[in-house]
């Protein structure tokens, strides 16, 4: 379980095969074999951690549904640990299971996606409601549906977001991780049950 307030701002250094390296300072203290790291909010298990690195196994699906597929080495990645009970929540409560994969739309302060019809994502969106983006949390606005069935949306961002997050580097076109608030989804599956037969 995460918060999507980000921790630090690192980089993917390599992959073989499934093995992926990560460059990174602040979240290797106190972190260790068997620990979560949410990288660009994919919830990853440290597998080997090294002096200024660790490393995480990464199955071809998680490649495939996440924007972790298209990394390069030397791109920035968002790291956060793993909350911890006694932790403030910055955020919102992030699980670490991206749901799919935003376009950026528009970049800079007024950053603006693009989400596809795939796996109805829109209907988690509500106006000035929670969204994760790359395993930040930020809150979205100006939400346009298209005829197709997926939606544009907004999330203002502040200067020292842009600057600790990889926030601040996207481009238009870029994909970025996309999870909705996992209370929308409770509330979804809640609603749509049929009452108990006493």
């Amino acid at each position: 379980m995460f918060t999507g307030i980000v921790e630090e701002l690192g980089s993917f250094a390599a992959s073989v095969g499934e093995r992926f390296r990560f460059n990174a300072e602040l979240v290797l203290t106190d972190s260790s074999v068997d620990d979560s790291i949410a990288v660009n909010g994919c919830c990853l298990t440290v597998v080997d951690i090294g002096d200024g690195w660790w490393e995480a196994d990464v199955t071809a699906e998680t490649a495939q549904r996440t924007a972790l597929g298209s990394l390069s080495v030397g791109d920035p990645v968002n790291f956060e640990r793993a909350m911890r009970y006694a932790d403030r929540l910055g955020g919102h409560i992030v699980q670490g299971h991206v749901d799919g994969v935003a376009t950026v739309v528009r970049p800079g302060l007024d950053l603006r996606v693009a989400v596809g019809p795939e796996g109805g994502l829109r209907r988690y969106l509500v106006e000035k409601g929670s969204v994760t983006l790359n395993g930040v949390s930020l809150t979205c606005f100006d939400i346009t549906d298209d005829d197709g069935g997926g939606c544009e949306f907004s999330v203002a961002l502040i200067p020292h977001t842009m600057a600790m997050t990889t926030m601040g580097t996207a481009r238009l076109g870029d994909p970025v991780n996309f999870e909705a608030d996992v209370l929308a989804r409770y509330v979804e599956r809640l609603t749509n049950l049929s009452p108990p037969t006493p």
